[in-house]
């Protein structure tokens, strides 16, 4: 019986986890529809009449302010000034941004951030390396880091490739991991590279934690 209780509230506990932030993002949408629309009636209201603001002409200002707001973060220094700014600088972050349906079909990885960090990523692609002496030089690695906890937005780094270890576990294990682990996979499954073998492997594996 007491099995039976604890499953109808783990049904009950996965149901709120799905409505919170459902109603909290309809919650802050409608706030911000109504403020936008009346914040941007007042701007107009300085060179428009009333007699000719309509309804939605207060949002549609607002719109072209985020837009253009955007623009000028994304393409002028402005944004890499905004972002050494100590705590407010967080917010202005300069980086790429990956669309989740891409990033669900990719690669994920663990690369060696530094010699004692591990991190997460998603492999892009492999780069072959030449110099003009055609010496043998391992291949390099693309690897998009996500920023915590948005995902979209990242970093792409050139890792070299024996630094990287494949993840079996599936990208959308990985991105649960990332929210701050609120589901987390048993377990994170290592995967060699295919022209690897299993000592190379084994031996590689020692840099991310097996023995």
């Amino acid at each position: 019986m007491s099995g039976f209780f604890k499953k109808q509230l783990t049904f009950i506990f996965y149901g709120f986890v799905f409505w919170l932030p459902v109603t909290l993002v309809i919650y802050i949408a409608v706030l911000l529809f109504s403020n936008a629309e009346r914040v941007g009636r007042m701007i107009l209201g300085v060179a428009v009449s009333d007699k000719n603001l309509f309804s939605g002409f207060g949002i549609l200002l607002c719109i072209v302010i985020v837009y253009f707001s955007g623009m000028l973060l994304k393409l002028t220094k402005f944004g890499k000034m905004l972002s050494g700014i100590p705590f407010v600088g967080l917010f202005f972050g300069q980086g790429e941004i990956m669309p989740i349906s891409r990033l669900a079909h990719m690669q994920p990885c663990l690369f060696l951030y530094s010699p004692t960090c591990v991190s997460y990523g998603w492999i892009l692609s492999e780069e072959k390396v030449k110099t003009s002496e055609d010496n043998a030089i391992p291949p390099m690695v693309n690897v998009y880091f996500p920023n915590v906890p948005t995902l979209v937005t990242g970093a792409v780094f050139a890792v070299r490739k024996n630094t990287v270890i494949k993840l079996a576990n599936s990208s959308a294990e990985i991105i649960n991991l990332l929210l701050y682990a609120f589901r987390s996979p048993a377990a994170l499954k290592y995967l060699p590279w295919e022209d690897e073998s299993r000592e190379e492997f084994e031996e590689r594996s020692k840099f991310f934690g097996l023995k």
